[in-house]
């Protein structure tokens, strides 16, 4: 799917398909953007080759699973971006891939699939930003694409909190397994904040002719990215920090049951290991036993295991072992 929107020289907007990218080519003071959505490539390298875009920064936008990167050549800025296709409460989240091709009238913008970011602007507010300049809508597609993955980071929230209180409560396998998989997928998600906090803070501080720092409104732009996606890395690494966290003390707690529970096996085996020892003595088949026929003799030695078994069972409270 190829949609566009053009501003003219007048500031009027118009929404369309490819056939604005002529009309855009006749205003030299027009501004466009391209949405290309799971074009086929040969077509969109053809169009990308139209506007001059440098091959190096097509094949960069046409490799799977790139690393989120900004890289600056001679006719357009590429900044190649982490964004979602799919994202829940339970951390369940389909990244794509989007690249952004900015220039000083033009933004291109190339994903697979639906992007809930682009389709905001191009229902609402992306016309404005569109006549402010190209790298305004990018950065605030960024801006609401980030804004996407919090809402879900939040909802998680309420999630881990229940997993908490749930674990406090016995916890067991089912939760400890879905605490693991969350921690996988905070990991990923980490790494992608990662990479997109590396391409806000390369913005604020590197001179960028596309994204340039001296138009106050590009400079209040990239630092609301930036900030967006420092607050989702450090939310990650939070949520991250907790589920470890949790995880330890489910395994803290089931080792000091399992020590309660060995505990009074040894107070137990630590009773019946005199008392065995006195029944073994006398279960041996000696002719020469003197106590064996002494009357008395079982009595005895019964109530001297009796003895041995309360005093030590009367030790081992005193202590608290049991």
């Amino acid at each position: 799917m190829i949609r566009a929107l053009l501003i003219d020289s007048q500031g009027v907007a118009t929404a369309g398909g490819e056939e604005l990218v002529q009309r855009f080519r006749e205003m030299p003071d027009a501004h466009l953007w391209v949405d290309l959505q799971g074009e086929p490539r040969e077509r969109e390298r053809a169009l990308l080759e139209a506007f001059g875009c440098h091959p190096m920064a097509i094949d960069d936008a046409h490799r799977d699973r790139h690393p989120p990167k900004i890289e600056e050549f001679e006719e357009h800025t590429l900044v190649l971006y982490r964004g979602i296709a799919a994202f829940d409460a339970e951390l369940n989240f389909v990244p794509q891939q989007v690249a952004f091709f900015i220039a000083e009238r033009y933004l291109i913008s190339l994903h697979p699939g639906p992007a809930r970011s682009i389709d905001r602007l191009f229902g609402n507010g992306g016309v404005e930003l569109l006549r402010r300049s190209p790298e305004q809508v990018a950065l605030k597609a960024m801006f609401h694409s980030a804004g996407f993955y919090l809402d879900s980071l939040l909802e998680f929230e309420n999630q881990l909190s229940d997993l908490e209180d749930g674990l406090v409560g016995g916890g067991g396998d089912e939760l400890m397994r879905q605490l693991i998989g969350y921690r996988s997928r905070l990991v990923k998600m980490r790494r992608v904040f990662n990479y997109h906090l590396g391409i806000t803070e390369e913005l604020t501080t590197s001179d960028y002719s596309h994204l340039p720092r001296e138009v106050s409104e590009t400079l209040y732009a990239i630092n609301d990215v930036h900030e967006r996606f420092e607050r989702l890395l450090t939310l990650t690494q939070m949520y991250y920090d907790i589920c470890g966290d949790l995880v330890d003390g489910h395994i803290s707690l089931s080792s000091h049951r399992l020590n309660i529970t060995m505990r009074v096996l040894t107070v137990i085996t630590a009773i019946f290991v005199p008392l065995t020892f006195i029944a073994g003595i006398y279960g041996m088949n000696f002719v020469h036993m003197p106590e064996l026929e002494h009357r008395y003799g079982y009595f005895v030695v019964l109530g001297m295991m009796l003895g041995i078994g309360l005093t030590l069972a009367w030790v081992f409270r005193r202590k608290g072992w049991f």
